[in-house]
């Protein structure tokens, strides 16, 4: 055996002793978006918004579990046959989702979105064309008044991108909490609290929701509360706070837009009160359909409800 091929199989060894086995030379490239696991036979990336196959390959299903149960537990979170589906995060924030049998027919489903390094600005999303020059300066300027912003998206669309660049016109004396599922935000300010949720034991106890977080978070003076994904009933605290007096809030919605309908589609019914709680307010003299097509609501008013002819 040659040095070169003594130096890889000493390399291989100990990704797969105290790393994350085949799946290290692929975190270590900064030029792929998503890692996708597909068993232990197939992984895919995107790269430049291209899929792409690779040949990085496991021995069998119980590694690639293995590996799963290794990044899993290192944020408190289990993954088994009897909690098949887990979030989890990797040190560096990259967001991962865990899928194993009995409901992945075809062996552990891993995927894995990576965040870069070098964290994008506003600047270069001007530079890159995602965004005009008059659009970066809008919303530097929301982030710096204050501003209750909801950012809407499709998956991989750059909702938590986007708002990474907004927090980075916060200002350094304010009183940050986040409140996500897996912690994701990537705030400079020295005063942020993280919040995070906890999914239930093996008795089915203990589940924190996000809702539990944002409730709570009411309670520890926040100047400004980040949700990283308004999902279900959190969206009616979240709002409820925007609207009395923690002006400055931010979070994120799946969505294709970020119309009455949007919010309305995370809200369970017996929250309906919602909409109504956030009626036409006279001191927001911007309409919610100039922001419509920049992907941000304003929470302080919703579009005017006009019932549909029978």
């Amino acid at each position: 055996m040659s040095i070169a091929e003594q130096e890889e199989l000493l390399e291989d060894i100990c990704n797969d002793v105290l790393g994350y086995g085949p799946l290290e030379p692929l975190l270590a490239r900064d030029d792929i978006a998503d890692i996708m696991v597909n068993g232990a036979e197939r992984t895919f990336i995107e790269v430049s918004g291209k899929v792409q196959t690779t040949h990085v390959r496991f021995r069998d299903n119980a590694q690639l579990l293995n590996i799963c149960q290794r990044i899993v537990s290192q944020v408190g979170r289990r993954v088994d046959e009897a909690s098949p589906i887990c979030d989890a995060r990797l040190p560096d924030g990259s967001r991962v989702n865990v899928i194993v049998s009995p409901l992945a027919l075809d062996g552990p489903t891993l995927t894995i979105r990576k965040f870069k390094k070098d964290k994008l600005t506003l600047d270069q999303l001007v530079r890159f064309g995602s965004i005009s020059p008059e659009g970066a300066d809008i919303l530097k300027i929301i982030g710096r008044v204050r501003c209750n912003v909801l950012i809407s998206g499709g998956t991989g669309s750059g909702k938590t991108t986007l708002l990474n660049c907004l927090t980075r016109y916060i200002d350094e004396d304010e009183r940050i909490i986040t409140c996500e599922d897996a912690a994701e935000l990537q705030l400079q300010q020295p005063h942020v609290v993280r919040l995070e949720t906890r999914p239930p034991n093996l008795e089915g106890e203990g589940m924190v929701t996000m809702r539990d977080l944002v409730k709570n978070c009411l309670r520890m003076r926040p100047e400004r509360i980040i949700v990283g994904e308004v999902r279900g009933p959190e969206a009616f605290d979240l709002l409820q706070a925007m609207n009395t007096g923690h002006d400055g809030s931010m979070g994120t919605l799946h969505a294709n837009s970020p119309a009455r309908s949007a919010l309305a589609s995370g809200v369970d019914d017996h929250d309906g009160r919602l909409l109504a709680a956030f009626e036409d307010d006279p001191r927001d003299d911007l309409h919610l359909g100039r922001r419509h097509r920049a992907g941000l609501a304003p929470s302080r008013r919703l579009a005017p409800h006009h019932p549909s002819p029978r």
